[in-house]
Order: C-alpha cells, then sequence, then structure tokens
C-alpha cells in the first residue's frame, strides 16, 4: 500500500451537452464505473421524461445510484453524498475509477468538496406553509427569498425545482443559518479529475430541442400516466423535475401539445444557462473538454486522467 489517493473522475455539464456518451466512452477507455450524480435519475419508473441512461447502456457499463427510491420519496443531499461515497470507494477497491456524472451543481460540489451535510429534520408544518405559498405565490417568489438569505445554495438550484428550494429554506427558517455555511468540509478521500464538458449554445438547444421532440414520441405521457395510475401524483418528490410541471398542465387541458413540446424546451434551455453559468463561476482545476467532436473529448478526457498518475 502506498498511502496514494485513489483517483476518481466528476463529468459536469449542461443538461444534454454529451455526459452520457462521453462518461461510456471514457469509463471503456480507463476501466471505470459510472456513478449517477442527476437527482431525477433516483426515481424509479421515470425512465423517459428524465432521460436515464437506456437499459443497453447501463449493460454496457455499471451504473450506481439510478432507481435508489419511489416517486413519493425524498432523497437527500445528505444521504445521496454518503452513498455515492460508499459506492467511490467500492469501485475503488474492484481497482475501477468512479466516473461521476450530472449536471446538478448541487451535487457535484456535495461529491468534488467531500461536504459534511448537516442532517436537519424536516418541520412538516412548516414545508406544508412553503409548499402552499408555492402553489399560490409561484415558485420563483420562494427561489428569490432562498437567494436572498443563501445566494450560494441558490446558485445551484434550479428555481423550477420547488421542493429544493423548500428545503434550503427550510434549513435557514429552522436553524438560522443558510444551509451553505452549516455544510462542514471532510478531507478530502479522492484524487478527482473535474472535467466540464461544453458545447456551442446553438447546437446545445438544437440537442435540447430534438430531446425533448423523442421524449414526447418515445412515451412520455404515457409513462407519466402509468405514475398516476399507480396512485402517485405531482405533489410527489420525483416530479419537480422539468416536463412534469408542464405535463400537468396539458393533461389538464391547461396547454395544448404543441405548447407542451415547446414549455419544455424552453425550460429545457433556461437550465441549460443556468448550469453553465453555475460551472464557469466555480474557483475549480476544470479540465474543460469540447463535445462537438466525440474522439477528441474522449482523448482529452483520457489526457486529463493520465496525468494525475
Amino acid at each position: 500500500m502506498t498511502g496514494k489517493l485513489p483517483r476518481a473522475v466528476i463529468i459536469a455539464g449542461q443538461t444534454a451537452v454529451g455526459k452520457t456518451s462521453l462518461s461510456l466512452n471514457l469509463a471503456e477507455a480507463v476501466g471505470g464505473e459510472i456513478v449517477n450524480a442527476d437527482p431525477s435519475s433516483f426515481y424509479r419508473g421515470m425512465d423517459i421524461g428524465t432521460a436515464k441512461p437506456t437499459p443497453d447502456e447501463r449493460r454496457r457499463i455499471p451504473h450506481h445510484l439510478i432507481d435508489l427510491a419511489a416517486p413519493n420519496e425524498t432523497v437527500t443531499l445528505g444521504s445521496y453524498k454518503a452513498l455515492a461515497y460508499n459506492v467511490m470507494h467500492e469501485i475503488a477497491a474492484r481497482e475501477s475509477i468512479p466516473i461521476v456524472v450530472g449536471g446538478s451543481g448541487l451535487y457535484i460540489s456535495a461529491i468534488y468538496h467531500n461536504y459534511r451535510i448537516p442532517e436537519v429534520p424536516p418541520d412538516p408544518q412548516l414545508r406544508d406553509q412553503l409548499e402552499q405559498r408555492a402553489e399560490q405565490e409561484g415558485y420563483q417568489v420562494l427561489y428569490d427569498e432562498l437567494h436572498a438569505v443563501d445566494p450560494a445554495s441558490a446558485e445551484g438550484i434550479d428555481p423550477r425545482n420547488v421542493r429544493r428550494s423548500i428545503r434550503a429554506l427550510e434549513v435557514y427558517l429552522l436553524t438560522g443559518q443558510p444551509f451553505s455555511r452549516l455544510k462542514g468540509q471532510d478531507p478530502t478521500e479522492f484524487e478527482i479529475v473535474l472535467m466540464g464538458l461544453r458545447r456551442d449554445m446553438v447546437q446545445l438547444d438544437q440537442r435540447i430541442n430534438q430531446r425533448v421532440n423523442e421524449m414526447l414520441a418515445g412515451g412520455f405521457i404515457a409513462e407519466v400516466e402509468t405514475l398516476l395510475a399507480q396512485g402517485y401524483d405531482f405533489s410527489a418528490p420525483a416530479f419537480s423535475a422539468i416536463g412534469y410541471r408542464e405535463l400537468r398542465d396539458y393533461l389538464s387541458g391547461a396547454l395544448d401539445f404543441v405548447t407542451l413540446e415547446q414549455s419544455i424546451a424552453q425550460a429545457t434551455r433556461r437550465l441549460a444557462r443556468k448550469q453553465a453559468t453555475w460551472l464557469q463561476r466555480q474557483d475549480l482545476p476544470i479540465h474543460w473538454i469540447d463535445a462537438d467532436d466525440e474522439g477528441a473529448a474522449l482523448a482529452g478526457a483520457v489526457k486529463a486522467i493520465e496525468q494525475v498518475g
């Protein structure tokens, strides 16, 4: 034993930028296993709407931390981070490289910095009050309040993800301190190579539009109708991801199909820009990789790993 830290990789980047393709190619090239850091992929039965890796992709390379919970269950950041580090150590023990893949700034930060996440118990009454306000006043009001008291946490949250805004506000209101200040940081346990995948925005917008079109053509509506028939409803934590609020309005008759597709694509493009802004603002040693050429992207990723031994 040399005492050298095991290597790990984080592939961060906007939705639809090409993280899945790079992660699969990289895992094959360096002997890696993929660790999910996309909260929308935690939930079972929500494959099409969250663009999870396909069954064929998951057979090609081992994937971890997908389908962790039922749609009405909550996966906290603290529980995710603990699970992720356990899985990463298991992968390293097999002499493979953990490859963490995701677009969520909050989850990527928790892994990279090895945050010690405070487990503040939820307050059902306070949470209910905040949920009612979100329903009556809109998600942006709560997000703006969070940004005023805890901008660091707000930067890593999609404003439309009401549940994450509510949780961060709940922690602040219960403790009197911003969630971002309550986080501790444990000593690093991995030699992490952080890769930022990027793509021309015009091309990315086209990929987003295509993804939404394929998602709707591929059975997204039927997938959600199946979940509703199983007794889940749009108040469940899993339905806070982009696309579900729009689909709720479509199923209620408030949106026609064309507007549904346009609304999901617009919300996704907005999220992609927020993700890009977050990543660019980080004072971190990011290895930037252009996604336009898959071969060059893979070569750049392999080189970045080789540089840390």
